[in-house]
């Protein structure tokens, strides 16, 4: 197993070295000029030669790989008018803002994070549990109440179940306030239930897939023989699905989720929108708009970073869930 996690882990950093590079180049190789996207639009000539030269845009491109890989790592130093030395992790100072990229990710990735972590384990609960006791109980009222409800989550719109609930427990019972972020060390309570709406309209749309991927996965699972072998050798029902079909359902399912988990990280637009909540998909999409690269490339890397940690966390979870990858 522990050669298997390493293999992983490499894998998982030469991903994001690949990454890192592909953004760089992107960024800074295909443009002709790099100053003139992140100095703001009134930069004059004085100023746009300044930004060249604190960025050190007229060095060979290896050299400014080199400089903006070492500011993640250590920092760097990135003159005056960019306040100065950045500490690591560095990732440009953005002149739309007026302060260092990871400043900005410092108030809008928790934000984002809020979101994203308690509605995945809502939407994963829900969707895989009503798949699992749909597939169990085949043919049932149940089952076919479960069927129809996935069908009706997964056909519609998150714009749509977000102004929903919003209309529904803000302004017509106005038993909910509406949606903000405060941070869960201030206030817990304030924290969970201006969060709530963002969290089930996620949960509504993410665990009507899970729950038809998941029914399909056990009704596969326990038709296959060494389920039908274990009920011969005279297990019992319940230890057959626990121990073995279980299991075996749930190693596709963690791949997708990790997968999903990992791309909502790197930014969930409409839900942000929806709800008027600032994190890093609106800070994305207003870098863009605006034209502010150093952001741009940090959101770009650290989307990157998000989808590789969840897939590695997948990783660590095929040797508990599945004991064959831990003899390869």
């Amino acid at each position: 197993m522990l050669a298997f996690l390493i293999r992983r882990i490499l894998l998982a950093v030469l991903t994001l070295f690949a990454v890192s590079v592909l953004t760089f180049l992107m960024f800074f190789a295909l443009p002709r000029d790099p100053a003139t996207a992140m100095c703001p639009k009134n930069c004059d000539a004085a100023r746009l030669e300044r930004v060249r030269d604190e960025l050190g845009l007229n060095d060979p491109k290896h050299v400014q790989y080199l400089h903006y890989v070492r500011g993640i790592f250590a920092g760097r130093d990135l003159g005056a008018a960019q306040g100065g030395h950045c500490d690591a992790p560095c990732l440009g100072w953005s002149y739309v803002n007026g302060e260092p990229v990871t400043a900005t990710f410092a108030r809008v990735v928790p934000v984002t994070l809020s979101i994203v972590v308690p509605a995945s384990i809502l939407w994963l609960a829900v969707g895989i549990g009503l798949g699992m006791l749909s597939a169990l109980r085949l043919g049932t009222v149940f089952d076919r109440l479960a069927i129809g409800a996935s069908l009706t989550g997964a056909s519609l719109q998150l714009y749509f179940v977000g102004g929903v609930l919003l209309l529904v427990f803000v302004y017509t019972l106005k038993v909910l306030p509406y949606p903000r972020y405060t941070s869960i060390l201030d206030n817990p309570w304030d924290w969970a239930t201006a969060l709530i709406l963002p969290w089930c309209a996620l949960a509504v749309l993410f665990s009507a897939v899970y729950a038809r991927l998941s029914r399909a996965q056990m009704l596969e699972t326990l038709s296959e023989d060494f389920v039908r072998t274990a009920q011969a050798k005279g297990l019992p029902y319940r230890t057959v699905v626990r121990r073995h079909a279980l299991r075996a359902a749930l190693t596709p399912l963690v791949t997708t989720a990790g997968i999903d988990v990992g791309a909502a990280l790197g930014g969930t637009v409409i839900t942000e929108t929806t709800f008027g909540l600032r994190g890093l998909g609106r800070t994305a999409i207003d870098a863009v708009k605006d034209g502010d690269l150093p952001t741009i490339m940090g959101t770009v890397l650290l989307a990157a970073a998000f989808i590789v940690a969840a897939n590695l966390v997948v990783d660590v979870l095929y040797t508990l869930i599945d004991p064959r990858v831990r003899l390869r």
